[in-house]
């Protein structure tokens, strides 16, 4: 009897089944351990080499623990994980406010990598897909300073965020040149005259304790001496002036009483606001010279006594050489001249117009002595560094 025919009276399957139920169960066990052991081998081999192993027919050996750690090891450092840092950051200038449009730099140790983005309008920005490694971030804005990071250590997966980085203001130089006239300085310093008050009362405006001072233009000699003309005291003194001559009873074609104290007001007055603009105005500005005393404040007495004195007849011209004081003389009697015209009959003449120019040049010459050795002490408003004749 065939062997594939032949049975055990108990029933149970002869040696030809059991070979014949174990192939089939061999072959089973091959067809689903074949895509498990191709998968394996794509990781270990090429795809050609796997193939052809399983086209070989040869046997494959489920894989060792040691090699499946080898294989995690390599899945877990695929470059997919490896770029998946990132640092991210805030840019604020010294007030707190946000910095948008500033410059951020990335750089790596080596300097191999670099990458660069501007902020956003929050201020923020995102360096994303980054590997693992040391790197340093810069942020520069316009009309700012620069901040540079510490370095920042990034590992597989690592996320960073850079402290709160404030720009400072950028430190600059500029050199600056300013132009002024010497009209504006002038202007200046006559600005100042006109503050300068013996005991803070009685004007002294025509006295400069800068020895170099600028030269007057036109505008400012006749705006000093409308100054000094309407000033409260001009009155004060015409009307003390007109109460000595009233008892003395000079000019006594004016009369008595308060008739003739009128006129004698009105002439006292009328001489020192003529003398003033032709002698410090007018002549000052068509010969160019200047109407003001010049402290000297150093030297002898003596030396400094001849040198007031004698500003009366002699002035610094607007060129800052000294010069005869044609205009100061000239005006004086000039002014005498024109003081006929208000004055009584029986007192005009030649006599009035010389009396009057020589007691107006004595007077300014007085006037410049107390002016040197007395005025600057009791004027306020001077500063201190203004001594005259350096």
């Amino acid at each position: 009897m065939p062997i594939a025919l032949e049975r055990s009276r108990a029933g149970a399957p002869t040696r030809a089944e059991k070979w014949s139920r174990g192939g089939r169960n061999r072959r089973r066990r091959l067809r689903l351990a074949a895509p498990a052991a191709l998968a394996l081998a794509g990781t270990l081999f090429s795809g050609a080499d796997a193939q052809q192993i399983m086209n070989s027919g040869a046997k494959i050996q489920p894989a060792k623990s040691a090699d499946r750690a080898s294989t995690g090891a390599l899945a877990s450092s695929s470059p997919a994980q490896q770029a998946s840092c990132s640092i991210t950051g805030t840019v604020l200038d010294t007030t707190g406010a946000l910095v948008p449009g500033a410059t951020v730099t990335l750089t790596n140790r080596a300097g191999s990598i670099t990458r660069s983005m501007v902020s956003g309008s929050n201020g923020q920005f995102t360096f994303d897909r980054l590997p693992p490694g040391d790197f340093r971030v810069s942020v520069t804005s316009p009309e700012m300073g620069t901040f540079v990071s510490p370095e920042i250590v990034l590992t597989a997966g690592g996320w960073r965020e850079v402290p709160e980085i404030v720009l400072p203001i950028a430190s600059t130089s500029a050199d600056v040149r300013v132009h002024v006239t010497l009209d504006q300085i002038a202007t200046e310093q006559v600005h100042a005259e006109e503050q300068q008050r013996v005991l803070g009362v009685l004007p002294n405006f025509y006295s400069t304790y800068i020895w170099n001072a600028a030269p007057l233009p036109a505008k400012q000699k006749f705006q000093l001496a409308f100054r000094s003309i309407i000033d409260p005291v001009a009155f004060l003194g015409a009307g003390a002036l007109a109460g000595a001559e009233q008892y003395h009873n000079t000019f006594p074609g004016y009369g008595q009483g308060a008739d003739g104290y009128a006129k004698r007001f009105g002439a006292a007055y009328a001489n020192d606001a003529i003398g003033r603009m032709i002698g410090s105005a007018i002549l000052p500005s068509l010969l160019h010279q200047d109407p003001r005393y010049f402290y000297l404040g150093s030297g002898s007495v003596r030396s400094r006594a001849l040198y007031a004195l004698s500003r009366a007849f002699i002035c610094k011209g607007d060129n800052g050489r000294w010069e005869p004081n044609y205009s100061n003389i000239l005006g004086s009697f000039a002014a005498g001249g024109i003081s006929n015209l208000y004055h009584p009959a029986g007192d005009r003449g030649v006599g009035l117009t010389f009396g009057n120019g020589l007691i107006e040049i004595a007077g300014n010459a007085g006037t410049n002595l107390i002016r040197e050795f007395l005025l600057r002490t009791l004027t306020r408003n001077v500063p201190v560094y203004e001594k005259g004749k350096p």
